[in-house]
């Protein structure tokens, strides 16, 4: 079973290598990346798509039918669509949520971004944000890519993890640090 994750990981990344030199080399990379995320936003919130692109029983013509009809819609870049395609005759578009997300990380690294998590027990406004982000920034010497996350369950502070380093202030972790030394007592 490793066989096959490894193999699924080494192919996401060759996948995602090769769409971010055909971008490169087509000089439409912010214009593929911008198309990309909103990708990954369709994935995430529509089911029907994810089934389309997850479900090994669905026909090959449909699933191209649909990629063209969506390509059309959204003003894919060419490049993109026909990648897309390739992806669903090579039949491996059930990894494309995979490709993407790497893709995107691609895209990040090249750029010199760090990418950080946060995760927040109360709702944050954008200024809250750009001051966190800005702290990471100047903490870490490179510009950071945040993605946030609002998870009231945390009771209250903040979770934040750049790279290896994390750095949790919630009092969901407290609690449960507190629970531990009093098991252990």
């Amino acid at each position: 079973m490793s066989d096959k994750n490894n193999f699924s990981v080494s192919a996401v990344n060759s996948y995602s290598q090769v769409l971010y030199e055909l971008a490169n080399e087509s000089k439409s990379l912010n214009k593929i990346e911008d198309q990309v995320v909103a990708l990954i936003k369709l994935i995430s919130e529509s089911n029907d798509f994810n089934l389309l692109i997850k479900d090994p029983t669905n026909k090959q013509e449909d699933q191209l039918n649909i990629i063209s009809i969506i390509s059309e819609k959204f003003e894919f870049n060419n490049l993109l669509k026909k990648f897309l395609c390739f992806l669903i005759l090579k039949r491996r578009l059930f990894y494309l949520d995979k490709i993407l997300r790497d893709f995107t990380l691609i895209c990040s690294k090249k750029r010199g971004e760090v990418v950080a998590k946060l995760i927040a027990a109360k709702e944050l406004n954008d200024s809250e944000i750009d001051k966190i982000k800005n702290e990471l920034t100047q903490n870490f010497g490179s510009n950071v890519k945040l993605n946030y996350k609002h998870d009231p369950s945390l009771i209250g502070g903040l979770i934040i993890q750049v790279g290896s380093v994390m750095i949790d202030t919630s009092i969901k972790n407290k609690l449960h640090q507190i629970e531990n030394k009093m098991i252990e007592a």
